[in-house]
């Protein structure tokens, strides 16, 4: 059967893509040695697969049609879009895609009792998808499984949903009749206010006391605490783009509600960035 070997949580802040070169800035330090360490993870536990949890930021599902959950089932994904690429440099990439393990997860003949999962077998991935993916897997020589996950515009998945995606990815890969070591990366923001009085506040948090509780849920492995701690109230008080933290939960729920091997909201220009890594054990 498959084995899910690690996951990880990291930011997709597409100004890192601009600004974090040789020589890295000083004030990014942490950020660029944090995404070498979960790189040089997925190095050394031979990764043959990655299930990539993400948010897309309104340019492939839109309001008019905007599924909670959608797995992705193409064969090869394009990725960037243009403004992307004009605005933050970014390079258009082509990923190649899993339909065996994206079958497994989403179903095949009949949708699977956990989640109701929107498919698609045509997807332009953006940022959310791709930036980690540049700083994880350079040469984008590992197969993807992307998941959506809508936290970018209301209504939202209940914190609870995203735990219950977690735990279904790891079953999934549980019951996968295939040697393949997998890895589930997920990206998303701690506290994040974007166009709001509380942008970007010279690399302070837009509400530290939340980014502190937040990362004691995942150093002490306490998914309770964090799907309660992750109401819609609390979580848009500390920023109107600080939902997507909520997509970590996923990462913690698939290793099972395991204290984190590393979590930390890394300090930066820009808000603190997220970073949570498991191993299994």
């Amino acid at each position: 059967m498959a084995e899910l070997v690690f996951a990880a949580a990291t930011p997709h802040n597409p100004l890192l893509w601009r600004a974090m070169v040789e020589p890295i800035p000083a004030d990014l330090l942490g950020v660029a040695g944090n995404f070498r360490a979960i790189a040089a993870q997925i190095h050394e536990l031979e990764v043959d697969l990655i299930v990539l949890v993400g948010s897309d930021h309104v340019r492939q599902f839109h309001s008019e049609l905007l599924p909670a959950f959608v797995v992705g089932k193409a064969e090869s994904y394009h990725g960037t879009w243009e403004n992307e690429a004009r605005a933050f440099g970014m390079p258009y990439v082509e990923v190649t895609g899993h339909r065996e393990l994206a079958d497994v997860i989403a179903g095949r003949e009949m949708l699977t009792e956990a989640i109701d999962f929107a498919v698609s077998s045509e997807w332009r991935l953006d940022h959310g998808f791709i930036l980690p993916m540049l700083y994880l897997t350079p040469e984008l020589d590992i197969p993807i499984v992307p998941i959506q996950v809508n936290s970018t515009l209301q209504p939202f998945p209940t914190p609870r949903r995203f735990a219950a995606l977690g735990r279904h990815i790891a079953e999934s890969i549980a019951a996968w009749d295939s040697p393949a070591r997998v890895a589930v990366i997920t990206s998303g923001h701690m506290s994040t206010e974007i166009g709001g009085p509380r942008q970007f506040l010279g690399g302070g948090s837009s509400d530290a006391d939340f980014d502190i509780e937040a990362v004691g849920w995942l150093a002490d492995g306490d998914i309770e605490a964090a799907i309660n701690g992750c109401s819609y109230e609390r979580v848009l008080a500390s920023g109107n783009l600080s939902y997507q933290f909520v997509n970590v939960l996923t990462a913690l729920a698939a290793m099972g509600g395991a204290a984190a091997d590393f979590a930390e909201a890394t300090p930066s220009r820009y808000a603190p960035s997220p970073f949570f890594w498991w191993r299994k054990p």
